[in-house]
């Protein structure tokens, strides 16, 4: 299939030589199948692990004729490459990209068992129904339509399935990094989660595709004082030291401050309802329940998390701590911490655990093209925009190798449907139809990246 072929087809299967290809024939059952593989990551080595599902999708692809490759450097944390020639070598390869752990998941507070994979009015429930076992559903139903009916793609796709992207991406993506990189060699752009989903404005709908997310600083705040008994007058007592200084943090306003991609959405969004104002955060209401996530993007984020104090009811004791999830603007990395340190004051000192880059990326050229006229061949009317993603993905360690990242698994969603509440939330799910759309419009994409 050509360019302008895939390009001017109307919406529904594509074919080629006449023939349909329904290349979203499988994609509810491989999403259903995944789901029903537990890889929850819960942060310490102690979960399954991802060597079922790796297996699984190896299977999958083996099956059509596509080598594989399993990448397992720590035992159990499995990840998965494989390389899917293109048409066109005088291209770089495109990196295709979905993690296969998943958050943990308490069956009591579901309707649906989360690993069961239950279908119901129109909808696959289960943990990572969209974070994030649709896209990788999506990545082989396609792959696998296409491979059966000979439609190599134009650039050489090189598919990634990874471990542990929940808990950083160590035993997963970074791993690849460090040690094979060989497996990405040529590949300068990257497509991958948490993008490419619809909302609305008003009755339009409009499609967000990340092109950014913010750098994260995970921080622990630490105060000492004297120990004591509890029943005597304690001016150092490390415990009140903590506790203001949480209550600093937490009740502190970050400005807005949006950055290119943030501000070309603010543009969309006012030119699609007609708002005039200048409030930032205003005119991101205007897409309901989604601003929660999207207006992340806005400003730097600081949310205490964890508590660790004393060890005896009438003990005060000689030092307390708290950790602090803090996200961050591209761009701000050198000041973030220090700011952290002026808001919560010299008796708390701020201590970074764990900090990794923001990344941004221009929302032009030959890629963001193709994720847009994709989505247009299959809804006409729709509007794009970019946006910068609150939370982190796999591509800061794609960004490594100096690999650009955008967020494209795309799903039309109902109006109805606080999509974003559904990350690491009880009653995850994703409608079927979604599905069935994202792999056509992933299919369209690839005939044009």
């Amino acid at each position: 299939m050509s360019r302008d072929t895939a390009a001017d087809e109307p919406t529904g299967n594509p074919s080629v030589r006449g023939e349909p290809v329904d290349v979203a024939a499988e994609v509810v059952e491989i999403c259903r199948n995944l789901i029903r593989i537990d890889t929850t990551n819960v942060g310490d080595d102690t979960g399954p692990g991802e060597r079922k599902a790796a297996e699984y999708v190896a299977e999958l692809l083996e099956e059509v004729g596509i080598a594989t490759e399993i990448v397992e450097i720590t035992p159990g944390r499995t990840n998965l490459v494989a390389r899917w020639e293109g048409t066109d070598p005088s291209l770089p390869p495109l990196l295709l990209h979905g993690h296969l752990d998943v958050v943990p998941a308490q069956a009591s507070d579901w309707r649906y068992d989360p690993f069961s994979g239950e279908i119901d009015g129109g909808y696959l429930h289960g943990r990572g129904a969209v974070d994030m076992k649709d896209f990788d559903a999506m990545m082989l139903s396609v792959v696998r339509a296409r491979q059966r009916a000979g439609m190599r793609p134009r650039r050489t796709v090189v598919l990634a399935f990874t471990a542990d992207e929940e808990a950083g991406s160590l035993h997963g993506a970074h791993q690849i990094v460090s040690e094979r990189p060989d497996l990405l060699e040529g590949v300068t752009e990257a497509v991958g989660e948490v993008g490419g989903f619809s909302t609305y404005v008003g009755d339009r709908r409009l499609y967000l595709i990340e092109s950014g997310e913010k750098g994260l600083a995970w921080m622990r705040l630490h105060a000492v004082g004297t120990a004591g008994h509890g029943s005597m007058i304690q001016p150092d007592n490390p415990v009140t030291a903590i506790a203001e200084a949480v209550r600093a943090i937490g009740a502190y306003d970050w400005p807005t401050d949006p950055g290119p991609s943030m501000r070309t959405l603010l543009d969309t969004i006012r030119e699609l309802s007609g708002d005039t104002g200048a409030d930032d955060d205003a005119t991101l209401a205007h897409i309901g329940p989604a601003a929660r996530m999207i207006g992340a993007g806005l400003r730097n984020i600081t949310n205490p998390t964890m508590l660790d104090a004393g060890y005896k009811v009438n003990v005060v004791p000689g030092e307390a701590s708290a950790a602090v999830d803090g996200r961050y603007l591209p761009g701000q990395q050198e000041t973030f911490v220090a700011e952290v340190q002026r808001i919560v004051g010299e008796r708390v000192t701020v201590e970074p655990i764990t900090v990794q880059p923001a990344l941004e990326y221009p929302f032009a050229g030959d890629l963001v093209d193709a994720m847009t006229v994709s989505l247009h061949t299959e809804d006409p009317e729709a509007a794009v925009a970019p946006y910068l993603m609150s939370g982190g993905t796999d591509a800061k360690a794609w960004d490594r190798l100096g690999i650009r990242s955008y967020g494209f698994a795309p799903l039309r969603l109902p109006s109805d449907l606080d999509f974003t509440a559904l990350f690491h939330g009880i009653d995850e799910r994703v409608p079927t139809d979604a599905l069935e759309f994202g792999a056509r419009v992933l299919h369209r994409f690839l005939d044009l990246a």
